[in-house]
């Protein structure tokens, strides 16, 4: 029989768990962390972690997404700051760039290379990555709400064509160091652009 918890250890639970993931993830990757790694650390009962999540992959899909919902705040609050009387395109084209230059910086962003975000894809229910799907487009959407954007422009095709440079941002390395934050600005601006 499980032990049940009070409504501030689950909290509390929940927060240590997330936070062990996070340094898991940023130290082993996906492949490498395990679940008798997180609770040990934790110091609670392999059975109780699976109270909090079905599964590894739920627990560090949700870091993730709560490492790129606090970037996407600042990028959001950025936007709104944006002094309307000024080159929009070039002001917008900063904001996006510094976006995925922090992303890329992120310990835990920065770790996912392409391989690690299928595997952890391949082992996530369908619906919760439709759901972060979703929230990408409604992202985009909310700062399309304050910018005067041109008519006809889809918001959901400049939601797959920011995440497709986000992606852009897990090959650094063959995309050239030296070359990276430049080709990234082109690459956004060509984007942001199309937008006005």
């Amino acid at each position: 029989m499980p032990k049940s918890y009070s409504e501030q250890e689950k909290e509390y639970i929940k927060k240590r768990l997330k936070e062990e993931a996070a340094k898991c993830l940023a130290q082993y990757g996906v492949r490498h962390t395990t679940v008798d790694e997180i609770v040990q650390r934790v110091n609670i009962p392999k059975g109780t972690f699976y109270l909090f999540y079905k599964s590894k992959e739920l627990l560090l899909f949700q870091v993730i997404l709560e490492e790129h919902e606090m970037i996407e705040q600042k990028v959001y609050r950025a936007v709104n700051e944006m002094k309307q009387d000024g080159d929009i395109v070039e002001q917008l084209t900063r904001i996006v760039c510094d976006f995925y230059i922090l992303a890329s910086k992120s310990p835990i962003l920065k770790m996912i290379s392409t391989k690690e975000v299928e595997i952890l894809a391949r082992k996530l229910p369908p619906e919760v990555l439709n759901e972060h799907l979703e929230h990408d487009s409604s992202a985009v959407e909310k700062v399309f709400s304050v910018l005067p954007i041109r008519d006809g422009a889809d918001k959901d095709t400049f939601s797959a064509a920011f995440r497709a440079i986000y992606l852009a941002t897990l090959h650094e390395e063959e995309i050239g160091e030296k070359y990276f934050e430049d080709v990234l600005y082109l690459l956004i601006k060509g984007l942001v652009n199309q937008i006005f």
